[in-house]
This record gives C-alpha cells, structure tokens and sequence, in this order.
C-alpha cells in the first residue's frame, strides 16, 4: 500500500513540475528571470529522485514565488543548490 502512495505523489509531482516548466517558459515571465527559475525547478526535478517530499515543498515554494511575482532573489537567498 505504501508503494501506490508514492506513486501517486510521483504521478502528482511530475504533472506540477510539468506545469511549472510550462509557466516559467510563458512570456509573462522576464526573460531574465527564466534562467534562475529553470535551474531551480532542475534542482527540484533532481531531488524528487531522492526525497518526493522534499521536492514537493521545494516546487510548492517556486510556484509560491513565481506567482507572487518573485522571480528573482537576492544573493544572500540562494543555497548552494540553487533553492531559497
């Protein structure tokens, strides 16, 4: 039974990571916001091979970002991974 759960927040994460890779691209974002938000939203699609969990939250913050209209954090933001 724990199998079909993380399948099922797999299926869900792949289809949000999906979408967000459609809404970063849309021209309502500044193209030099695009780089920043695409190396983020590779972080994340690289961390949900190891902790579904962690990538959920970690892309729930992106599209928390992007739709506040956040594109961009100040140096101090940024982890080493590229995450704020």
């Amino acid at each position: 039974m724990e199998r079909d759960g993380q399948l099922e927040l797999y299926d869900r994460l792949a289809a949000r990571l999906k979408e967000a890779h459609s809404r970063v691209r849309s021209p309502q974002i500044p193209q030099s916001a695009r780089v920043p938000l695409t190396r983020r939203l590779l972080v994340i699609t690289a961390a949900s091979k190891h902790d579904l969990a962690d990538a959920e939250r970690r892309l729930e913050r992106l599209m928390a970002d992007v739709d506040e209209g956040r594109f961009s954090a100040g140096q101090g933001d940024v982890c080493a991974d590229g995450t704020p």
